[in-house]
């Protein structure tokens, strides 16, 4: 593929890609959003994401990239770099990838799966790193329903440094997220304070999905209703929560615990 050279901040490809880490009105318009770093970048290859334009700066490279393929491949400046790049130390390369879809449908689940739920979480860093800690425990999926942040915020991906390439991800309504739980005989458990039992001493080794709200409102009715079971992380001290990605990596690897405990 041919290579061609950025040296100007006004570039049209430039200020796209600007653009595209700004905007998730842009994001979604175009179906394209951007992946700073090697790491990243690689995760998200490897599970079948396709580059359309990659970037990258020589003079800022820490390895090779010629097992990245793109359609269109520009080298650019320093000085472009550091105006396309959204953080700081990305070893010299970034591309604009095409977005894909996922449903609930095309989840593929082992016998009894573990699923992590997010009701509206809104910061993108607290999401990204609710991925990470599920995929270090092994989760099946993360669904984020009723999303008030769109899945490709470039501080999500930073903050899940490619976790959300690594876990399977869906954003839907609660809803249809309940229907298809239920349909498949997987145990709704909801992390509230109010009636509620310990953590620790509720099955999830059985097919399992922890559901968390947000701090500062928790979870809505409709799924305080649906649950199998209501569960709470003891608070020893004066406040009454954790942060939403500390929540579940505790959670998580509690399920991850009894099911190493069975086996």
């Amino acid at each position: 593929m041919a290579q061609q050279f950025i040296s100007s901040l006004q570039n049209q490809k430039v200020k796209q890609l600007v653009l595209l880490q700004q905007k998730s009105s842009e994001r979604r318009q175009s179906d394209l959003f951007v992946v700073e770093g090697l790491r990243e970048l690689r995760h998200c290859v490897s599970k079948g994401y396709e580059i359309e334009s990659l970037f990258f700066c020589l003079q800022l490279l820490t390895e090779q990239i010629d097992d990245l393929r793109a359609e269109q491949i520009y080298e650019v400046t320093p000085q472009v770099y550091e105006k396309i790049a959204y953080r700081g130390s990305t070893e010299g390369v970034m591309a604009v990838m095409r977005m894909k879809h996922m449903r609930l449908g095309d989840l593929q689940l082992r016998e009894q799966p573990l699923i992590v739920v997010l009701e509206s979480v809104e910061k993108p860093g607290n999401l990204g790193a609710v991925l990470r800690s599920a995929d270090a425990a092994g989760a099946d999926a993360v669904v984020v329903c009723d999303p008030l942040t769109d899945l490709y915020n470039p501080n999500l991906i930073r903050a899940s440094i490619g976790a959300l390439f690594t876990v399977p991800t869906v954003a839907t309504d609660s809803a249809t997220c309940i229907q298809f739980l239920k349909q498949r005989g997987i145990r709704i458990l909801t992390a509230q304070l109010q009636d509620s039992e310990l953590y620790y001493d509720t099955d999830m080794r059985c097919g399992t999905a922890i559901v968390m709200g947000t701090e500062a409102t928790g979870l809505t009715n409709q799924w305080r209703e649906a649950a199998d079971a209501h569960i709470r992380i003891p608070m020893c001290g004066r406040l009454d929560s954790l942060n939403v990605s500390v929540s579940a990596a505790i959670l998580l690897f509690e399920a991850v615990r009894q099911r190493m405990s069975e086996s």
